[in-house]
């Protein structure tokens, strides 16, 4: 057998190269784009070029209407007919473009929405900056402070008059809030503490606990006692709920909407997520029958049942009554987002959580809803740009939106008929603003890495 093995070696495999596969041809660049994806086959291309031609038509008679044969100079839509016949009239949506925005806010009385609307915005500001810490504090205080002060601006009135000890007193806090949140913002930028930090000393001396939580509240009431002092001082005109319109109006319906709809929904989510059966039943019953109709039918019962199962004295404008049945539609349609989220995650959570002892509110809080929420921006923000789109519809109740303005142009007896420009600009305008809410959607899903 030995000798039978060296006369019969085993044989090698012979390792043999591939031959060199040809470079790769670059098709970066516009062009080499283009080329492979519109113009790789004779179908791609003969489509292509049928979609060129489809665009390069309606781009042509678009640009035509919209822009060389428009008219933006005019009296009345009759001289925008002998002007141009073919062309747009842009002179009446000019003409009635402070009514689209301000509905019928006194025109001497619209600089106190600009700086609302203003506010707001300088509000949420310092959250761009990675400088000051408890960002989700911000959040909480515009969600929680700033109404206060944009109902005071858009309202108007005294202390102890149109304007209630309470409102005018949350108003100041909420200045004062403001007040520190810029101060501990420049000095932040200063590398200096904020400007509670410089009260610690002092209130030290009187307690040993929460010296940083009190010495804050102190920097607070002190600054919020400035504020009501210059608030006394000013006097607003005060503007009836009935005069606000337009823009204006569409903006705070869902604005007021949007923020409310997240924590509704996370109550009704969990609430249908819960053992016990009364409170499993009831918002189960909520979410079912609100998803069950559509939101025109929800505003109609809130105009006209709502005030039935209150007391006989007790009366709700219109819009509060609209804002009660949008943040209900809004969060019942939220619950279930939300609930696809925290079925999303896994049992080991819930199992991790128990094992480091923290109850049920701290397992939502901390672990489970920050997650599930993160899971579901794509689905959240598609439910915010709904909203937006569906508060158009309270035009169909009476309260005088951008729709109902709109449509109040052809009522006009200098643009009677005028009809198609105002929903061309109101359609350019949610577009816009759509788009927009849209792509920070995608901002924000790539800077919380959900993808991963």
């Amino acid at each position: 057998m030995d000798d039978l093995n060296v006369k019969n070696p085993p044989v090698l495999k012979q390792f043999v190269p591939t031959p060199p596969r040809p470079p790769r041809q670059s098709k970066s660049g516009i062009f080499g784009t283009i080329r492979q994806r519109c113009f790789n086959s004779i179908g791609n291309s003969v489509l292509t070029l049928c979609v060129i031609a489809v665009l390069f038509y309606l781009v042509k008679h678009v640009l035509d209407w919209a822009v060389f044969n428009a008219v933006f100079i005019a009296d009345n839509r009759r001289q925008c007919m002998d002007i141009s016949p073919d062309g747009a009239c842009w002179a009446g949506v000019i003409s009635w473009f402070n009514g689209l925005i301000y509905g019928r806010f006194p025109v001497d009385e619209q600089w106190r929405v600009n700086v609302g609307v203003l506010l707001g915005l300088v509000w949420l500001l310092p959250l761009m900056s990675k400088r000051i810490p408890l960002r989700n504090v911000i959040l909480l205080s515009w969600i929680g402070l700033y109404p206060f002060v944009g109902a005071y601006l858009f309202l108007g009135g005294r202390f102890g008059a149109e304007l209630g000890w309470v409102h005018g007193v949350m108003t100041c806090l909420a200045l004062a809030f403001l007040t520190i949140i810029y101060a501990n913002w420049i000095l932040s930028v200063w590398d200096k503490k904020g400007l509670n930090e410089l009260f610690v000393p002092l209130v030290s001396r009187f307690v040993e606990r929460r010296i940083h939580l009190l010495s804050f509240v102190a920097v607070w009431l002190l600054i919020a006692l400035v504020m009501a002092f210059v608030v006394n001082q000013v006097s607003l005109e005060p503007v009836a709920i009935e005069r606000w319109g337009g823009l204006f109006l569409t903006f705070i319906i869902a604005s007021f909407a949007i923020t409310m709809a997240i924590p509704i929904g996370v109550v009704l989510a969990l609430g249908r997520r819960s053992k016990l059966p009364v409170i499993h039943w009831l918002s189960m019953t909520v979410i079912e029958l609100v998803r069950s109709v559509p939101l025109i039918t929800v505003l109609f019962m809130a105009v006209t049942l709502l005030p039935i199962f209150l007391p006989a004295d007790v009366e709700f404008n219109k819009l509060a009554q609209v804002l009660v049945a949008v943040c209900i539609f809004a969060g019942a349609y939220m619950a279930e987002n939300i609930r696809g989220g925290l079925q999303a995650i896994p049992k080991g959570q819930y199992e991790a959580a128990a094992t480091l002892g923290l109850g049920y509110l701290h397992t939502m809080a901390l672990i489970i809803l920050p997650q599930a929420l993160r899971m579901m921006i794509p689905n959240i923000m598609t439910s915010f740009i709904s909203l937006l789109k569906d508060t158009t519809l309270v035009s169909i109740i009476g309260l005088f939106d951008i729709m109902l303005m709109a449509r109040n142009i052809a009522n006009d007896k200098d643009w009677v008929g005028m009809h198609t420009e105002p929903l061309v600009m109101i359609s350019v305008l949610f577009f816009l603003f759509c788009y927009s809410m849209s792509q920070y959607s995608l901002t924000l899903e790539k800077r919380l890495k959900v993808d991963r």
